[in-house]
């Protein structure tokens, strides 16, 4: 007997034991989800498992993304995709072989070798013409009854041997578990960064969790507000406002991550943000940075209202109050209920020059001290009393928009693009 017969034959000796065993002991060298994947599957290799292609696809808890794909193939790198929440209403996903194993949470192979093979699937046809001979589907349970899954092809003449089948079942459910714990870390990340945003999300994950942990920071200060919301509350049917507001939002939202700022808190039609900076020789860049947003986004919002009027609807207005100075960042509230978030009379200031803006009918104001940092930006309206201040403050506005402040758009009204491979 060849030592290939006695390998098809015989599941000791495929040495998957090494295999399990690193999966039941948490995959601990695998730094990254897809370095799980590699690692496995060059186990399996060496134990004589006839891989072609291996996927393991996870569903997680994020506002634009459904699951995330992990492909293997011999001698490339794991692909990771993600898939938007549409893809379930999907045809291709609605006839796989994997909507099918969510539904039942059983297993599913097909022996394409096998001339009697259904063609039950319409992905079977591809597979053939990849030349795959063997397709096994394994549910991954989670132990909140979370159905995932694992597939696995195989190019190998006969297909799977049975007992190279039953090998790669005895590795779901130590699969499952490390791709349980793996999942629940990044729905925690994805979680932590819509709600709070991504550097306070890496903050309470690094263990930043108890109230008063605050620390200092220089920043530029975005505090931006929907002109006549409340009049619009008042008349608009509450499915109407939501939509608006959340269309309004995709106008800024973008603007103000491609400049490298965080957007810490939505306040009903208003949005804080901030664009953080270490190095007082930064301040300069991180004011332009924080002006170009505004001025993108008064771009983006003024297409908004332009359509909005189109549509027979009234004008969309907004306006953004820019400020530079310190604040306190961190663990704020009371009890077990605290808010990651910026205070102090800088933000004070940024809440005052945004209501100046709206009475003046400006679109974005800035402050004596961000002017400063681009003043060949920037032209003086005039001082004005602050409710709060005692100094009267001088308001600026932006004199040209820059040359690199062009309207190229930063907005996706339907959500960020997410890209996906094919689940099989």
């Amino acid at each position: 007997m060849t030592e290939m017969s006695t390998a098809r034959d015989n599941p000791d000796s495929l040495r998957i034991s090494a295999a399990i065993d690193w999966l039941v002991a948490g995959a601990r060298s695998a730094a990254k989800s897809e370095d799980v994947l590699a690692e496995l599957c060059k186990q399996l290799l060496v134990a004589g498992l006839p891989l072609w292609r291996v996927a393991v696809f996870v569903r997680t808890l994020h506002p634009l993304v459904m699951g995330r794909s992990f492909v293997w193939r011999p001698s490339t790198a794991v692909v990771v995709s993600q898939a938007p929440h549409a893809m379930l209403d999907g045809d291709e996903f609605l006839t796989s072989p994997v909507a099918r194993l969510y539904a039942t949470g059983e297993k599913i192979r097909r022996r394409l070798a096998d001339p009697e093979c259904p063609d039950d699937f319409p992905l079977l046809a591809s597979l053939r013409a990849e030349g795959v001979t063997d397709y096994l589907a394994l549910p991954l349970l989670f132990t909140n009854a979370e159905i995932h899954a694992a597939t696995f092809t195989t190019r190998q003449a006969c297909g799977f041997s049975d007992q190279q089948a039953m090998a790669l079942e005895s590795l779901a459910r130590p699969l499952a578990r490390v791709a349980e714990v793996r999942a629940l870390r990044a729905s925690a990340v994805s979680l932590l960064n819509a709600y709070v945003g991504r550097d306070a999300g890496e903050r309470i994950l690094s263990g930043q969790i108890r109230r008063g942990e605050v620390e200092k920071i220089r920043a530029a200060i975005w505090l931006s507000d929907m002109r006549g919301f409340t009049r619009r509350a008042d008349s608009a049917p509450a499915e109407a406002l939501l939509d608006l507001l959340n269309r309004f939002f995709d106008r800024l939202v973008p603007a103000i991550e491609a400049e490298g700022g965080e957007v810490l808190k939505f306040m009903g039609d208003g949005l804080l943000a901030i664009f953080r900076f270490a190095d007082p020789s930064a301040s300069a860049e991180i004011c332009r940075r924080a002006l170009r947003a505004a001025l993108a986004a008064e771009a983006e919002v003024k297409g908004l209202s332009d359509d909005i009027v189109a549509s027979g609807g009234e004008p969309l207005r907004f306006g953004v109050a820019l400020h530079l100075g310190e604040a306190l960042y961190g663990n704020i509230g009371a009890g077990a209920r605290l808010d990651f978030t910026c205070i102090g009379p800088a933000i004070n200031l940024a809440a005052r020059l945004e209501k100046i803006a709206a009475q003046q009918g400006r679109v974005v104001v800035a402050s004596a001290a961000f002017a400063a940092e681009a003043p060949e930006q920037f032209e003086e309206i005039g001082e004005y009393e602050l409710a709060g201040f005692r100094e009267r403050q001088t308001v600026f506005i932006p004199r040209v928009p820059p040359a690199d402040a062009s309207p190229t758009s930063h907005a996706n009204p339907a959500g960020r693009d997410v890209s996906k491979d094919r689940i099989v």
